[in-house]
């Protein structure tokens, strides 16, 4: 039996709206790395209440987590240990040639920190 790991392999999205603008604006694409570990700050895939979310997930240890949107027209996610699950993790936004790299696995759960090239 042969396995599979195109399961570890980053791909790509297309952001469809403006939930997360002014960071990610809509049609821009970011890459995706299938993990299901990531620090508070960083920008996720997850599935929650029955949908697939691209958001920052916020931990407040004890508080809860949520999932969060950069635009303020949209509400909070508030997650319920076990009915959610991270996805992955975005490790890259591609905006034209702007390429930016962002550290989801960051120490002591601070935001990623992005880095521009041009």
């Amino acid at each position: 039996m042969t396995q599979d790991c195109s399961y570890n392999e980053l791909y790509p999205l297309q952001v469809l709206d403006d939930s997360m603008a002014p960071e990610f604006p809509e049609k821009c694409i970011i890459v995706v790395e299938p993990s299901d570990v990531c620090a508070t700050g960083a920008y996720v895939v997850a599935e929650a209440q029955g949908d697939r979310w691209f958001r920052q997930f916020i931990s407040e240890g004890d508080a809860g987590k949520r999932l969060v949107a950069l635009n303020d027209d949209y509400p909070d996610i508030e997650l319920t240990e076990g009915e959610y699950k991270i996805v992955g993790v975005i490790v890259q936004r591609n905006l034209g040639r702007k390429v930016k790299h962002y550290h989801p696995y960051v120490p002591g759960g601070e935001p990623p920190k992005g880095i521009e090239l041009n």
